[in-house]
């Protein structure tokens, strides 16, 4: 199923990495960090609750595959965020199934401890 409006149903093929069964991968428009890649799902859905069973279970072998391609790549990846937001009070842009995965190197910022909880700022230091 596809929406003719949406950005990520209309990806060209120029910008995919790779293809999957139920998903695929391109490099973020707006990136974090370098190499940061998203997981886009091949049917149009809102977001990770309306993906099937089957969806759910290829995203852990994606983000291995993901994680030892880039590992190979830069030696500097020295650990990771992975996220995926769920509504637009959570901060999502695009309605259609995105993961996050951004690879972080020690020193891309002054303090990362907390590191998810960044998205509520003042609750990322505890």
């Amino acid at each position: 199923m596809s929406n003719q409006d949406c950005v990520f149903c209309n990806i060209p093929d120029e910008r995919v990495l790779k293809k999957y069964k139920y998903f695929f991968v391109i490099e973020d428009a707006f990136p974090v960090t370098k190499m940061h890649t998203l997981i886009i799902s091949n049917r149009h859905v809102s977001d990770y609750f309306d993906l099937s069973e089957s969806e759910k279970a290829e995203l852990p072998v994606i983000l291995g595959e993901l994680k030892s391609n880039l590992e190979s790549r830069d030696k500097n990846i020295s650990g990771y965020n992975i996220g995926i937001n769920v509504g637009q009070d959570a901060g999502q842009t695009v309605m259609h199934f995105h993961q996050h995965f951004i690879p972080r190197r020690r020193g891309d910022t002054k303090n990362p401890r907390g590191g998810v909880r960044g998205v509520i700022a003042e609750k990322q230091k505890y």
